[in-house]
């Protein structure tokens, strides 16, 4: 097996992007939204980070996290947030060969998308593409339609405004900064 180099420093802030392992016609996470975020918050308080920004699609999410400055191990909290959500969903899903002979669930991916954060500048574009999934993936055409998204945070908390990137002409530049 690939022995993956994933940065892993204490107190850093990270982006990630964590997948369902059936992409097509899923809404798991959507139609489960209140069991994730049970799941999460009971993660955040026995392993505390800070979530920074989050979106959650219908089959996969994207957030951004800081952890406490003596800890780098966002390996067990993805672990406990993924294993905790699968035990609470009803079994059904398509399971392959080796996940059943692993005793695993066929709800995640086995791997997940992680970048150390770099700067502010890195920060704000990443935030930017978390707030902007939703409509690259058709899934609305502003924004500020999507629910499940910090960015109606990031509104009431004044850094953006309720109409960022919501022109009708669906023109914009990730990337950008929100103010």
């Amino acid at each position: 097996m690939t022995n993956y180099r994933r940065a892993k420093i204490a107190g850093a802030t990270y982006f990630f992007t964590v997948n369902c392992a059936q992409r097509q016609g899923n809404h798991m996470l959507v139609e489960n939204i209140d069991l994730l975020r049970q799941v999460v918050r009971k993660v955040k308080k026995d392993h505390p980070f800070t979530i920074d920004a989050m979106v959650v699609l219908p089959e996969h999410l994207h957030c951004i996290w800081t952890l406490p400055h003596d800890d780098a191990n966002y390996k067990t909290r993805w672990a406990l947030i993924k294993a905790g959500f699968s035990r609470r969903i009803e079994p059904g899903e398509n399971c392959s060969e080796s996940r059943i002979k692993r005793g695993e669930r066929g709800i995640w991916q086995r791997r997940y998308w992680e970048h150390l954060i770099r700067d502010d500048l890195d920060f704000r574009r990443h935030v930017d593409y978390i707030h902007w999934n939703p409509v690259k993936h058709g899934w609305v055409d502003r924004v500020n339609q999507w629910p499940y998204s910090s960015f109606h945070t990031y509104v009431k908390q004044g850094i953006c405004p309720s109409d960022w990137a919501g022109a009708p002409d669906g023109l914009f530049a990730v990337g950008e900064r929100c103010n």
